[in-house]
């Protein structure tokens, strides 16, 4: 029995990927109609259902995901073949997905528009997550990563830059505490922190070196810490980069080794080769030597 034909594949991927009939249509520049039928129809011609319909969307199931994985590969890899028997092999089109923390989008921001500019064809998707997302089943093309090295079979791993960081306060708390002296006046200070386990390096260092009762405030993610120390919950650790675009946040000491966090590049196999991940991967190391 035939797979089914590559319009219902790729329908059916841009519907994974975006997660409505109606993203997936304008994408496609097809009517939503076309769209509900090319997935009827590949799901009846599979005999398993592909995604769960929702009241907010379409959500890929296991058997989705599956066929996102190799409908994301062949997509792009269609594109570039295209290009190459058009002649205009080295242009840089369709969707590229990014993926950080949101503490990289102040210095990963402005290079993604640049790139964008360079590249008018091309539609930049950047998403800033606390999930992982999955390069095998094709959520993005690029994930920059923080902490240990990432180790999912099949990724292409690359080293990137260290992230410092740094402890910072708002001035309306430290006129209301005071600014501490030095380390061993951090025990008399109250600080923000993270909410249940991490493995970041400044994070384990916070827990190492201040009574767990003086973390008085705690948060679920780390874009959040940033709002509770501005809003004058405590003192915490803040990316440079962040704290470089706000005048509500004074650092209290120099960065230090112990607190940077090694960052990541992290591509898939099936496409690192690619000219648009290989484009934009060179443009990215060139810009980010200026980090």
């Amino acid at each position: 029995m035939p797979l089914g034909n590559w319009d219902e594949i790729r329908t059916a991927f841009h519907v994974a990927r975006l997660g409505t009939v109606s993203g997936a249509a304008e994408a496609l520049g097809v009517h939503h109609a076309t769209v509900i039928r090319h997935v009827d129809a590949l799901e009846e011609r599979l005999g398993v259902k592909l995604f769960q319909r929702h009241a907010r969307g379409y959500t890929a199931t296991e058997a989705g995901r599956d066929l996102l994985q190799v409908a994301q590969a062949t997509d792009d890899q269609f594109t570039q073949l295209i290009g190459r028997i058009r002649g205009r092999g080295g242009e840089v089109t369709g969707d590229l997905v990014v993926t950080s923390l949101a503490s990289f989008s102040p210095k990963l921001t402005p290079v993604l528009a640049r790139f964008q500019a360079d590249h008018p064809g091309l539609v930049v998707r950047y998403v800033t997550d606390e999930r992982i997302l999955r390069l095998e089943y094709g959520e993005a093309h690029v994930a920059i990563r923080a902490g240990t090295a990432p180790a999912e079979p099949d990724n292409v791993v690359q080293p990137f830059v260290d992230q410092r960081l740094s402890l910072f306060a708002s001035p309306g708390y430290i006129a209301r505490r005071g600014r501490p002296s030095g380390e061993a006046d951090l025990e008399h200070h109250d600080f923000v922190g993270l909410d249940g386990p991490s493995r970041a390096p400044f994070e384990l260092w916070l827990r190492e070196h201040v009574p767990a009762e003086r973390i008085v405030f705690r948060v679920s993610d780390a874009g959040r810490v940033r709002d509770a120390i501005e809003a004058g919950a405590g003192i915490g650790f803040v990316s440079c980069w962040e704290a470089e675009r706000t005048e509500a946040l004074v650092r209290l000491f120099e960065t230090r080794p112990e607190w940077s966090a090694p960052s990541w590049i992290v591509t898939h196999v099936d496409l690192h080769r690619t000219t648009k991940v290989q484009t934009f991967l060179k443009f990215l190391k060139e810009e980010a030597k200026e980090w």
